[in-house]
């Protein structure tokens, strides 16, 4: 790069060039304007050469700069050598003028070097060995990072001495460097030249220019450093819209758009915009006009905010600027950007100096480094303000003398620093190289953000660091940049150097900051902050500052890091700065402070002369004097006892003031039911942190900040709730003493109360306390930081109590933190895990939409839309005539902190306003329009109800000895006015309970029908319809809830909230509930949860609407309802001093009279009246009027609509008027519309706010997001970092918390500050839940609603539903020949036992429908039997009784306690139980062939198997022996089938074991073992084969008993030779329901044997008693079968009586399988298998004993078992259901085939249609139906004889016997033709033969000789309803002839 006419303007002079520039930049895209030298000397050459309007003069072009000095991609043109003069040298390495150069020749010779020149090394092509020695102006020559060499070149000739070498082409052609390309300095001038020791100059370091190493690249990618400035290209300018705010094709509105393409062929990169966030502190930047046309020769480049690489003074030398000339020439101007660029159409004609001051002059003395600056005296007086001094980078000087006039803060160091850190989020692309932003950008960047801001505006950090990070972003993130396809997407690691030198950062500060009228001044300081803070301070005392609201100083050295600070000077800012600085204790001591010494009296003085009428207290005093004795004390006093008796009459007079009995919104019970939801996840966690069956009632403590009111208010709830007597805490009647000790005032006392309730929880185990932290979000101070730095001694109390050890490790204690600021919880290091947070249902969402609520809650977010819809009145507003006088005052008086200030412009307000509305209308311009209206209607609303209810006015005054002054004068105007009894003034703070008039106190009791003489109102709700005016005072509510007869909320003195959660803590205080019966514009709301302005409001104790009248007309015409709301403010009317002739005719107006027009109110461009608006909305549509109208209505008691409004309204009628018909229908107008009260259930309250705070919360970002969003959480917590993502409108509260757990962390000083290392899972406390939801919503009712269903919940968890059923049959029994005679026997005699007979009768309640077997001891008479149940009844009307577990019952899956945890096999510390499979093989003769089952073993439980070798081949299942003894071990393995109840099903018997050491087996079908195993990890099971996966539970009892069997014999073998007898070996299997839950023994006191009556309890025992009970009976052998009585609430006499019975046993039975060798269960069974079996075993001859004295309790469950056999058609597709009677077919015919088991077809259809088969049978008890082998269930009508074919079987005796039908079941061979020829049948009796096919049904009958005496035929052959690949069943039916 060479010469280039861009450094020599000819035709124009430099200024002019430079000012264009300029004005191009104002016009430029940016939002912050881009330093102007930048754009002006890092543009590509021929723009400039565009802008001189000048030509080339040379050949030569332009050079590079930095990394851009790259080679174009195709050939370069051949370079044409100037021919040099004639008589020149032309000698390689001499100069023209024949002096030489080379460095091997001249390196020992002197040399002279002018100053600030360097001596360089030129490579010559034709002398590749040598270099040529050249004296070059350092500031043309790179630093060591490549930066800062300015364009073009300076030069000298070491030769001859030539200097002014002005161009690198020039100087080449005379140092003969003959060249064939195009000369560039960076190609030639190649290293530094040195002198070594000797003094002889050598080769130094090389010169490190920027971008050599890409030269060669196919692609040139411009010359821009570090390719944040692309160039345009030489033959194409940018379009106008380039340079506009405008988004351009391809942008998007939302963020700074960059360059957009140069031209229609560009392929230029856009150029990253790395501007802050589009709105700034709550202000939008206006958009600058578009760049006009042809004022410029070529469009400039667009200018962005970014990190500038190369910036300073000019890079080439211009004609009239020397190499010696300041960098800070006088070149600077007022650069525009944003909302500041007023320079459109024209250049800009004069340049105001730079703001830039240099070092500083002899005039004022330098302070040197390390020496304390002393702060002037009396610096606020002369500034009127605290300067606030942010520290920057480096190091801050020490401050001396007058330090109360400043204010320090390190808060923007913090800042940068947070900025310095790199985001996790990026480290992930891999990239350690990058660099963060540095720190000269990042002060840059502030200057540029200060400049932005308007006068009444405060920079905010999260601006600051939102600009930062933006800036970084577009500097790094891939997205951003192109790149090859190859690349990966990860950012790129930037250059080694930042992209702004120190030696640039003052000019290019100072060159931003001219541009904004002095706003911004910087100063640069040449050693250190010291120096440029005296300067700061000198130039304040002189007042040369005083238009100056920051000043930057910076000293910037290039030996030395940055130092830099802001000093903020404005009047406004450093106000709000400094104040918003005090902790909360330094802001209520200054203002005391300000009260007790008395500089408040400066203000009332000049207040006095403002007032032209004379000072108001003497007005007052005047009036008072005046009106004594005349004005009647109470206007209202008249009408409010005449509308008392009209109601006492019987005339309705007002029934807004009803209140409706508490009740349970539906919003409240879904978040009642999430929040013990969470409860039971914690439970059924892994973790094992809550055993909800451990416990047995609730207890609870609810712990609230110490706020009188909010103590009183927890009460009541408490009280009306009734959760007190649903949780068995009070048995009678509860009191309110009674409640008080549930809740807990966090102050002074609450330790020993805590104290008490610890213990309370300590004593009782199986109680669970929930611990409720209400208000949660007050007071996290730690108790160890308070310990240390010792303030407030009640603060760090929530951490002593709620965060001691005792509450985190006591098992029994749930605790439960409620808030609507759950920010400082939401941290790094919470406690609380984002798995336990409960949030409150959004507003329009899915979860919020499926209850229906009658009101509709109106919170911060309504408030906010209502300010956006474009509503003339919203609903928050701001006073500008207040906040114009406090801020004028704030000037005047700076010492005086401005909360005092803003309290007494109030006071004065409210005054002045009660002055005018008395009669005083001269006082009207001495008060704001906004305050006036709130004083009219709190006055005129008494007037307008029936009842003299009133409203509400709530004055927050946060400084409790501000708000008693406050008191105190607002009840000295009110009495001086004679007002005492229009309304009460009320001083409510969080320590002070409620002081209300006696009058007031009367009219409450009245309105409430409350006949307790000594009744005070002690919470603002009961204030509910009381005229009034509520100051609330305290730093921070407490959780106080407000009437719905609030009306105004006046926040105008809250402090500066830069918080977000005391911004909505603010602003909380208006949350109200409406009715949704509200005006048409609250109706219908938009779809999505936060786009819709017009959500739901009200307060929790809200009542239901009343009917009002005109609520059609209402409904329907707007025009209408706003007629009749406008009474509200009929007599009243505002004035401010602004609003000129428009109240003209205003004071004459009459009491009905049209109210004035607001002027001053609202903040938006004026626009077309309100009543113009009304007119044109009502001659709309309807359609339009609902479409362009969604905001709310305007407040019928807002005063403040136009004088116009009334007669335009009364003048056009509304064509939406209801028709006469339904006008009629409704009632007319009444007292109750106009009642105060009644309107508030409509509307919520008009909230005013001071302006900064208004601005916060209106404004919003891109996304919709309210900025007051995006701004610190907390106080007590600090952001993570500064590169984080900014919050999304769209996230939910979940998001929100995840969002904040990522980026906050807690300060030192708060309570979860050291709880645990960040990310670690186990620092989450396990029992601990966070209920978040917006303020005044319901939370408290939630909580109390959700500890009822927890209390509800956990009575059933420790309850259980078992069958209840009386024995059946009991009637049928006839009284035995012989009865056991030994009642107290503990175990049978067992030649006693054997003389009892056998009871054939089934007297299972469960086989209620099933068919009665009759013995010869029977006469059965179908009346003795009870009616039977419907089928599909059977399940339903079971009757069951609600019995509490207790400890030895056994449990399903969802039981978890510590004592558990290894037996479950789920102990944390443990891993999951590892298991083996197992074959486990026997043969069986019955199936043909071997049964090879598979055992499931876990390591645990190997011990109890015999193993070949340890991990080997299974041989045995270990049996204890007959002889053993041992208290801690049950001898029988307890088998237990289950099936579809992995949950449900009681497989854990630990408790029932009673810890007892026993063998427990599963066994489970082979499809379902991976559900059982992942419930039951730690379980032998036992995997039956997969052909028995559709069998019944007959299956799984003929294996476990085969398997048994089979492994007594291998034990058996093995322990023979070891000695042991064969018969020693244990015998016995248990065989138990999974459903067996508790065990109960009666205990007999016999008071001896001949006693009649016996004395008996029932008590319930573990299974280990049980057992070892019935182990330990004598000649237990002997019995085949042992049983045990089912429990009933009702059987325990017959226990007495019959402590043994010889009959059917059933789910819990002792199985001898020795002696049960040769009975089977039959493996087809699904129903009535056991009784099968039973009738099997006593017909071979066994003993079967039920011990009556013990009794097993079933537990009732719904799923798996035989319930879960469903039948169905193999065609799914079939519509109709199938009944049992189509569960058989005729063979061969096309009915449809069904997907069940056979043999399961064949027992329910006889079940329900035997009587199709044994027609003579029904209801025929005397003539049963014979049954051979096999018992089947035939229905109850039907009764069945039972025979056993088995030689030498015991039978009934049947000679006497007539059957009426008989049944043939796979009869075997010992049924034989000679056997069935015993018995007798009726005449027409029926046979069933039922065999496996149709060969087999030919071949047993004919075996059977059956056509002897049984008629068939062919239509009476049946098969069930099977396909034939399931091998259906066959029967075969015929009559007996």
């Amino acid at each position: 790069m060479g010469n280039s006419y861009a450094g020599q303007l000819k035709s124009t002079r430099f200024e002019e060039v430079l000012h264009s520039s300029i004005e191009a930049s104002l016009r430029s895209s940016s939002l912050v304007p881009r330093p102007v030298f930048s754009q002006l000397y890092l543009e590509a050459e021929q723009q400039l050469s565009a802008l001189e309007g000048g030509s080339r003069a040379d050949n030569e072009e332009e050079e590079e700069e930095g990394d851009g000095g790259l080679e174009p991609s195709g050939l370069p043109n051949p370079y044409q050598m100037v021919p040099p003069p004639e008589g020149c040298c032309t000698t390689d390495g001499f100069c023209q003028a024949g002096k030489d150069l080379r460095l091997v020749s001249i390196g020992s010779e002197p040399i002279d070097v002018p100053p600030g020149f360097l001596l360089v090394g030129a490579k010559a092509p034709s002398l590749p060995g040598h270099l040529l020695v050249c004296a070059v102006d350092r500031r043309f020559l790179p630093d060591d990072n490549g930066h800062n060499a300015l364009l073009g070149f300076s030069g000298n000739c070491v030769g001859c001495g030539k200097k002014g070498f002005c161009y690198f082409t020039e100087f080449s052609h005379h140092i003969n460097l003959k060249l064939t390309t195009q000369p560039k300095k960076q190609k030639h001038l190649k290293c530094y030249l040195v002198r070594n020791a000797q003094g002889a100059l050598t080769q130094g370091p090389l010169i490190c220019w920027r971008g050599s190493e890409f030269r060669g690249r196919p692609t040139p990618a411009g010359p821009a450093a570090s390719a944040l400035f692309p160039p345009l290209p030489p033959d194409s300018s940018a379009p106008p819209a380039a340079f506009s705010e405008e988004p351009g094709p391809g942008t998007t509105p939302s963020a700074p758009a960059g360059a957009q393409p140069a031209g229609p062929g560009s392929d230029v990169p856009s150029l990253p915009a790395v501007a802050g966030p589009a709105v700034f502190n709550g202000k939008d930047c206006p958009q600058p006009q578009q760049l006009a046309k042809g004022k410029l020769p070529a469009g400039p480049r667009p200018s962005a905010l970014g990190i500038f690489s190369n910036s300073g003074p000019p890079k080439k030398r211009h004609k009239g600027w020397s190499p010696e000339s300041p960098s800070a020439a006088d070149g600077g101007c007022p650069q525009g950007g944003g909302h500041r660029a007023k320079y459109e159409g024209a250049g800009v004609a004069c340049v105001p100096p730079v703001g830039v001051v240099g070092p500083a002059s002899a005039t004022f003395p330098v302070v040197a480094a390390g020496e304390p600056v002393s702060v002037p005296d009396n610096l606020l007086k002369i500034c009127k303000a605290k300067p606030v001094i942010f520290k920057g980078h480096g190091n801050f000087p020490y401050l001396c003398g007058n330090l109360s006039d400043v204010v320090v803060s390190p808060l923007l160091h913090t800042c940068y620093q947070n900025s310095q850190s790199i985001s996790r989020a990026y480290e992930q692309y891999g990239a350690p190289a990058m660099q963060p932003i540095s720190e000269e950008t990042q002060l840059l960047l502030t200057v540029y953000y200060l400049v932005q801001l308007a006068a009444d505006q405060v920079p905010l950090m999260e601006d600051l660091e939102q600009i930062f990070l933006r800036s970084w972003r577009e500097s790094h993130v891939v997205e951003t940049r192109p790149y090859p396809p190859a690349m990966p997407p990860c950012p790129p690691a930037p250059g080694p150097a930042g992209p702004v030198t120190p030696a640039q950062l003052p000019w290019l500060a100072g060159l931003a900051a001219s541009s904004c009228n002095d706003s911004v001044h910087v100063i640069e300081c040449a050693s250190s902050l010291a120096e440029g803070l005296a300067e700061m301070f000198r130039l304040l005392v002189d007042g040369k500052l005083a238009k100056t609201n920051y000043v930057v100083i910076i000293c910037a050295c290039r030996s030395a890091a940055l130092d830099s600070c802001i000093a903020v000077t404005g009047k406004y800012q450093a106000r709000v700065l400094s104040e918003s600085l005090l902790t909360p204790a330094e802001y209520q001591q200054e203002v005391s402070y300000a009260l007790v010494t008395g500089k408040v009296d400066s203000l009332g003085a000049f207040f006095s002369s403002l007032c032209p009428e004379g000072d108001i207290d003497l007005l007052l005093d005047k009036f008072h004097q005046e009106h004594h004795g005349r004005l009647s004390p109470s206007p209202s006093t008249a009408s409010a006892p005449k509308a008392m008796a009209l109601d006492v009459g019987g005339v309705p007079a007002c029934t807004s003031s009803r209140r409706e009995p508490p009740r349970v919104r539906p919003l409240q019970l879904a978040v009642a039911q999430k929040l013990l939801s969470h409860v039971c996840s914690i439970a059924d966690s892994s973790t094992q942190n809550l055993d909800l069956g451990s416990f047995q009632k609730v207890d609870f403590l609810i712990c609230i900040p110490p706020s009188e009111v909010a103590y009183q208010q927890t009460l009541l709830h408490v009280w009306h709730s009734g959760v007190l007597l649903e949780l068995g805490l009070d048995k009678e009647h509860v009191t309110r003493q009674r409640a008080e000790q549930y809740v807990l005032k966090l102050d002074a006392e609450a330790q020993a109360r805590f104290q008490a309730f610890l213990q309370s929880c300590f004593r009782n185990p199986h109680t669970l306390f929930v611990l409720i932290h209400d208000h949660a979000h007050w007071d996290l101070v730690s108790a160890v930081h308070n310990l240390y730095a010792p303030g407030d001694p009640a603060a760090g109390l929530v951490d002593r109590l709620l965060n001691c050890r005792e509450v985190k490790e006591a098992p029994n204690i749930l605790t439960l933190h409620v808030t609507s600021l759950p920010y400082a919880l939401q941290t790094r290091r919470t406690l609380i895990s984002p798995y336990n947070e409960i949030h409150w249902p959004a507003a329009g969402s899915t979860g919020a939409d499926v209850y229906a609520e009658d009101r509709r809650y109106f919170g911060l977010s309504e408030f906010i839309e209502s300010t956006l819809s474009g509503h003339s009145l919203p609903l928050l507003r701001y006073d500008s005539s207040f906040e114009a006088m406090a801020t004028a005052l704030g000037k005047r008086f700076p010492r005086l902190h401005s909360a005092v200030i803003r309290t007494f412009v109030l006071l004065q307000h409210y005054a002045a306003a009660m002055m005018a509305v008395r009669g005083l209308p001269q006082m009207k311009s001495r008060t704001s329009a906004e305050t006036l209206e709130i004083t009219q209607n709190l006055l005129s609303a008494p007037q307008q109800s029936p009842c003299g209810h009133g409203l509400m006015v709530l004055l927050r005054v946060p400084c409790a000895p501000l708000a008693a002054a406050a008191y105190e004068r607002l009840a000295h105007v009110r009495a001086r006015l004679a007002l005492e009894q229009r309304f009460e003034i009320i001083l409510g703070g969080p320590s002070a309970r409620l002081a209300v008039g006696t009058h007031f106190v009367k009219q409450l009791k009245l309105w409430q029908n409350i006949e307790d003489a000594e009744w005070r109102p002690q919470t603002y709700l009961e204030l509910e319809g009381l005229p009034c005016i509520l100051i609330f005072s305290g730093m921070d509510p407490h959780g106080e809830s407000l009437p719905r007869s609030l009306r105004y909320c006046d926040l105008r003195l809250i402090n500066s909230c830069l918080v977000r959660s005391a911004l909505e803590q603010e602003l909380g205080l208006a949350a109200h509930f409406v009715s949704s019966e509200g005006p048409p514009e609250w109706g219908p709301r938009a779809q999505g949860a936060d786009s819709d302005a017009e959500k739901p409001s009200s307060t929790d104790n809200e009542e239901e609407e009343p009917a009002m009248e005109g609520s059609a007309a209402e409904k329907r015409g707007p025009v209408k309802r706003e007629r009749s709301g406008s009474r509200d403010s009929a007599s009243s009317g505002r004035s401010s001093r602004a609003s000129g002739p428009a109240l003209g005719g205003e004071t004459s107006a009459p009491p009905g009279g049209p109210p004035p027009g607001e002027q001053t109110r609202s903040p938006q461009p004026c626009g077309p009246s309100e009543g113009t608006q009304r007119l044109q909305a009502s001659q709309g549509p309807a359609s339009a009027l609902s479409r362009h109208s969604p905001g709310p209505a305007p407040q019928p008691d807002a005063a403040g609509r136009h004088p116009s409004q009334r007669g335009v309204q009364a003048a056009v009628p509304s064509p939406r008027r209801p028709p006469a018909a339904g006008a009629s229908s409704s009632p007319p107008p009444g007292p109750a519309s106009r009642c105060s009260l009644a309107k508030a259930r409509r509307q919520p309250p008009v909230v005013f706010l001071p302006k900064l705070v208004y601005d916060m919360v209106t404004s919003t970002d891109s996304s919709g997001l309210p900025k007051a969003a995006s701004l610190l959480p907390a106080p007590s917590v600090v952001w993570a970092s500064s590169f984080r993502p900014l919050l999304s409108k769209t996230m939910t509260s979940t998001e929100q918390s995840l969002y904040y757990r990522q980026w906050t962390a807690p300060r030192p000083g708060h309570m979860d500050h050291g709880n645990r290392a960040e990310g670690c899972v186990d620092g989450f406390h396990p029992r601990r839940l966070l209920l978040s939801g917006p303020p005044q919503i319901g939370k408290t009712g939630a909580y109390l609603q959700f500890l009822s269903t927890l209390s509800r919940m956990l009575i059933r968890l420790t309850e259980v539903d078992v069958y209840d059923e009386e024995e059946i049959n009991v009637d049928l029994r006839e009284e035995p020949e012989w009865r056991y005679p030994q009642r107290s026997d503990p175990w049978p005699d067992l030649a006693l036992f054997r003389k009892l007979p056998f009871d054939y009768t089934v007297h299972d309640p469960k086989y209620e429908d099933a068919s009665l077997i009759c013995s010869h001891h029977q006469g059965a008479r179908s009346e003795d039997r009870a009616p039977p149940r419907k089928p599909e009844d059977l399940f339903a009307r079971r009757q069951t009784a609600r019995v509490r577990l207790s400890k030895y019952a056994a449990h399903n899956t969802y039981h978890h306690c510590e004592q558990c945890h290894q037996y479950m096999g789920f102990h944390p510390r443990c891993q999951l139980s590892e298991s083996s499979l197992h074959a486990f093989a026997f043969s069986y003769s019955m199936l043909g062939e071997e049964v090879q089952l598979h055992f499931i073993i876990p390591k645990s439980k190997e011990h109890h198997f015999v193993f070949s070798q340890p991990g080997g081949q299974l041989e045995s299942m270990r049996l204890p022996l007959v002889t053993d003894k041992s208290h801690e071990c049950i001898k029988s393995p307890t088998f237990t089938p289950t099936s579809g109840r992995h949950e449900h099903g009681l497989l854990n018997l630990y408790h029932a074991m009673d810890g007892a050491s026993h063998l427990h087996v599963l066994v489970v079908k082979e499809h379902e073992v991976p559900v059982y195993k992942k419930c039951w990890p730690n379980h032998i099971m036992l995997v039956l084969p997969s052909v028995f996966n559709g069998a019944g539970v007959g299956a799984a009892h003929f294996l476990i008993k085969e398997l048994s069997y089979h492994n007594l014999e291998l034990e058996r073998s093995r322990q023979e030779e070891l000695g042991i007898k064969p018969q020693d070996i244990w015998p016995f299997i248990v065989i138990s329901d999974d459903s067996c839950v508790m065990w109960n023994v009666v205990d007999v006191d016999g008071g001896g044997e001949r006693s009649r009556e016996l004395s008996w309890a029932e008590r319930n025992v573990s299974l280990k008693h049980v057992m070892q009970h019935i182990e330990a009976a004598p000649n237990i052998a002997h019995y085949a079968l042992i049983g045990l009585r089912k429990w009933s609430s009702r059987a325990g006499g017959r226990a007495v009586r019959e402590p043994f019975s010889r009959c059917h046993v059933h789910d819990f039975i002792v199985l001898n399988v020795d002696l049960t060798q040769n009975v089977q269960y039959n493996q087809n069974r699904f129903l009535c298998g056991d009784v099968d079996f039973n009738l099997r075993a006593h017909s071979a001859g066994l003993l079967l004993c039920r011990f009556n004295r013990f009794s097993v309790m079933k537990k009732q469950i719904a799923v798996g078992g035989h319930r879960a056999l469903r039948v169905a058609a193999k065609v799914t597709d079939s519509p109709v259901a199938v009944v049992p009677a189509q569960y058989i077919c005729a063979p061969d015919s096309k009915h449809p085939a069904l997907a069940a088991p056979a043999q399961l077809l064949l027992e329910r259809f006889l079940q329900h249609h035997s009587h199709r088969f044994f027609p003579l049978s029904l209801h025929n008890h005397g003539h049963p139906v014979l049954l051979v082998d096999c018992y089947l269930n035939l229905g109850p009508q039907i009764s069945v004889c039972y025979v056993s074919s088995r030689p030498h079987s015991l039978n009934v005796s049947c000679a006497d016997a007539t059957f009426s039908g008989l049944l043939l079941y796979l009869c075997d061979s010992f049924v034989g033709a000679g056997f069935l020829k015993k018995f007798r049948f009726l005449k027409g009796a029926t046979l069933c033969v039922i065999c496996q096919d149709r060969n087999s049904l030919r071949q047993t009958v004919v075996r059977l000789e059956l056509e002897d005496e049984w008629q068939f035929r062919l239509r009476d052959e049946f098969q069930t309803a099977n396909a034939q690949e399931d091998r259906p069943l066959f029967f075969l039916t015929g009559r007996h002839v």
